[in-house]
């Protein structure tokens, strides 16, 4: 039934001119015209585009799409269908850490095309491929001196370069030899006996032990040895590795200038990290002041260019310029906030704040932005917050522009301030909650890191670096962040701790189980 379901949402979102194709279940469809306008789209295809606009018929395709699919792809597409019938490739998509499919398909009302998640594919094939070879350049390549012999004949049968310069036996000398020759007075027997190599079957754990080997010129070297029993090639061989560990026994005192020539170098290293920390603020700044210029003239150009000759130019003409005004804007949003990451202050003497006045001067600000919205704001801070008024200002009008944004589509929105006992008594809650989109839980460890985003920038502007201040601000004052969403909305937290008792506390659970 469920399968059923899933094809006749599919065909529905069909025109009539395609609605007789056979269509999987559970196949990722769009169908666009020859414009690349998209004229159906069903769940899966939603899904994976991340998309939750309530209706997509008559937008680009590339608009609905990551940015980075976007750039890399559409022209290479729009080429290639314009000379094939059929066009696909592969893109990774980081943030989901999944392989995307898109396969276009060419027709006469314009083209079909379908999306598929190719990950279980793609990483099968990596592994395939790597599987074959891993085993071998790993044993080439260690550092460890490591070789390997038949567990019947005794005989070694490969030796990697370390192991041929540690003995300083050559290789093809070395493969000639049992392992009885490497070690000294008999002791390999007491090897074998702890391996029990005699035994048939599967792999063996693996031994760790110290004994002596002996070189090429005679001498002997103590060493931790590990060995066990291995499939090499389909044949069930003993793998060898080992340390020298003379130096170990004899070194103590040199141990102990080295480790303090090793503070000085980490010193010195600390003194360089702070310069180059300074260095890139410096640098960082500098940009930031340098990109506004252009980003201004662009913007002013593109505006002069709408306002004096609009009558010359078409729809499309006007539409580009529209879309370098809004690239122009969204990179000066960008710029600003990271600069405003990059040089958030240190915070300065906590003083008692009330945050019921800040928020209220805030959702001030986004109404007047904003004066055609209706929002319900709600406020539940009966007592201080000590704190940095700035970088809790910054952080709270995060928080409350993230709330305002994801609200955008509710008619009956609210955003709801409280402040509530943390962990510890000496600790307090900054709680902004909403009954916005949420997020996917799976994915809210990341929603703190800067350029990250849950909701693609077409249903939501914005440029993932918001909650990373507000990650930054509680931070500066030694406190944490977090998040919890679920179908009535999202709730967002800032633990600030405090340096005096907070009083009034209201005995109420953190995080709130109301979201």
């Amino acid at each position: 039934m469920r399968k059923a379901a899933h094809a006749a949402e599919a065909a529905e979102t069909m025109p009539a001119p395609l609605a007789g194709v056979a269509v999987p279940a559970q196949t990722a469809i769009v169908l666009l015209d020859s414009r690349y306008l998209i004229t159906g789209i069903n769940t899966e295809a939603r899904q994976l585009l991340h998309c939750t606009l309530p209706d997509l018929a008559g937008r680009d395709f590339w608009d609905v799409t990551p940015e980075a699919v976007a750039e890399q792809h559409h022209a290479l597409t729009v080429q290639a269908l314009d000379s094939y019938a059929q066009h696909r490739f592969v893109v990774h998509h980081e943030f989901e850490d999944n392989w995307i499919e898109y396969a276009f398909i060419r027709h006469a009302a314009g083209c079909t095309v379908s999306l598929r998640d190719v990950s279980s594919t793609r990483n099968m094939e990596r592994l395939l491929h790597d599987s074959d070879r891993r085993s071998q350049l790993v044993f080439e390549a260690n550092p460890n001196a490591m070789w390997l012999f038949d567990a019947s004949t005794l005989r070694i049968i490969a030796a990697n370069v370390a192991a041929v310069e540690f003995y300083g036996i050559p290789h093809k000398i070395f493969l000639k030899l049992k392992m009885g020759a490497l070690f000294p007075d008999g002791e390999g027997a007491a090897l074998l006996s702890s391996l029990d190599t005699g035994k048939s079957g599967g792999d063996g754990g693996l031994t760790v032990q110290v004994c002596k080997q002996k070189k090429a010129d005679g001498q002997l070297v103590l060493v931790e040895l590990a060995c066990g029993r291995i499939r090499w090639h389909e044949q069930l061989v003993v793998l060898v590795s080992l340390a020298d560990v003379t130096e170990r026994h004899l070194a103590d005192r040199a141990l102990r200038r080295e480790n303090a020539e090793m503070e000085e170098e980490l010193e010195r290293v600390r003194s360089e990290l702070d310069k180059a920390s300074r260095d890139l603020a410096a640098f960082t700044y500098a940009l930031s002041n340098d990109m506004q210029a252009p980003l201004h003239a662009a913007n002013g150009f593109a505006a002069l260019l709408i306002e004096k000759h609009a009558p010359l130019l078409d729809d499309s003409g006007r539409h580009y310029i529209n879309r370098i005004q809004a690239s122009t804007r969204r990179m000066a949003r960008l710029v600003d906030d990271l600069r405003m990451l990059v040089h958030l202050p240190q915070p300065g003497t906590p003083e008692a704040l009330d945050v019921a006045v800040i928020g209220a001067a805030l959702m001030e600000e986004l109404r007047k932005k904003d004066p055609e919205r209706v929002v319900t704001m709600e406020v539940d801070c009966a007592m201080p917050l000590f704190a940095d008024r700035t970088l809790l200002t910054v952080a709270m009008a995060g928080l409350l522009d993230n709330a305002w944004k994801f609200t955008s589509k509710k008619s009956d929105a609210w955003i709801r301030v409280a402040l509530r006992q943390g962990a510890t008594p000496t600790e307090l809650v900054l709680q902004v909650s909403d009954n916005g989109t949420g997020f996917d839980s799976t994915y809210s460890d990341k929603l703190f890191t800067a350029f990250q985003r849950l909701h693609s920038f077409a249903d939501y502007p914005g440029n993932g670096l918001g909650l990373a201040i507000v990650k930054s601000v509680a931070e500066r004052h030694g406190g944490r962040v977090w998040a919890a969403s679920s179908p009535a909305g999202a709730s967002f937290y800032m633990a600030f701790p405090q340096d005096l008792p907070p009083v009034n506390l209201q005995d109420e659970p953190d995080p709130d189980p109301d979201l």
